[in-house]
């Protein structure tokens, strides 16, 4: 099978969300096996859906961003990156992330229904912040995306794309971001990662859900595309 860059990214993406999305509602939602376990559980289960969805990516298609703040890096700053495929890119990343949020609540169908606490069903598919302040929120979401793109570029700088890097080292990084800097927002850290799933959150049946959290969504999804592109920017002409 010739890689396809659409399938790849919407297979690793997909993989990503279920594995992610999939470890939060382990710890947060009632009556699970894993019902609270804690926050190094929810990041090394974060990191691990990192490692799967680069692998799987990179065998099914040609890179593995997993990550608009990634893809619009590469798109500004990498003039070997295939800048016809954007759109690809982001639709794929877009449509893995919601199929990804729909396997989970398949998954965890009882255990949303045992739930009666709307906040923790809402974190199970969208980040939100520990302390709401827009501005140290969006901040800290640059910040922690920033390293992201900036360490994964320095681990492999003669790549065209993150996607190509040994999956391993970049999933050891997210577990770093999500001890070190998760605490304030819950470090979405990926476009993808909170808009897919906080849209499937709006449309799926459940049955204690509240608000969708529509006014905090830009934060996880400008904050990471900044700090995406700044550490693209500093790679790419200081190191």
């Amino acid at each position: 099978m010739s890689p396809s860059p659409f399938l790849g990214e919407f297979a690793g993406t997909a993989l990503l969300l279920t594995m992610g999305c999939g470890v939060v509602a382990n710890v947060v939602l009632n009556k699970t096996k894993g019902n609270n376990s804690g926050w190094i559980v929810i990041t090394f289960g974060w990191a691990m859906a990192v490692c799967l969805g680069v692998y799987a990516s990179t065998t099914v298609g040609v890179v593995g961003h997993l990550n608009r703040a990634v893809t619009s890096a590469m798109y500004c700053f990498n003039d070997r990156f295939d800048k016809a495929l954007l759109p690809t890119y982001l639709g794929a990343q877009f449509a893995g992330a919601f199929v990804g949020a729909l396997v989970v609540w398949v998954c965890y169908k009882q255990h949303f229904d045992e739930t009666e606490d709307k906040n923790l069903i809402l974190a199970v598919y969208s980040t939100g912040p520990a302390i709401r302040n827009p501005i140290y929120n969006f901040l800290t979401e640059m910040i922690g995306t920033f390293i992201l793109v900036f360490g994964a570029l320095n681990m492999s700088p003669s790549e065209t794309s993150l996607g190509t890097l040994n999956a391993l080292p970049v999933a050891l990084l997210v577990l770093g971001i999500g001890l070190s800097l998760g605490g304030p927002t819950g470090y979405a850290i990926n476009p993808a990662r909170d808009l897919g799933p906080r849209i499937a959150h709006f449309i799926l049946p459940m049955k204690n859900k509240g608000s969708s959290d529509w006014s905090y969504c830009w934060v996880p999804i400008l904050g990471p595309i900044v700090g995406g592109l700044l550490g693209a920017l500093l790679f790419y002409n200081v190191v």
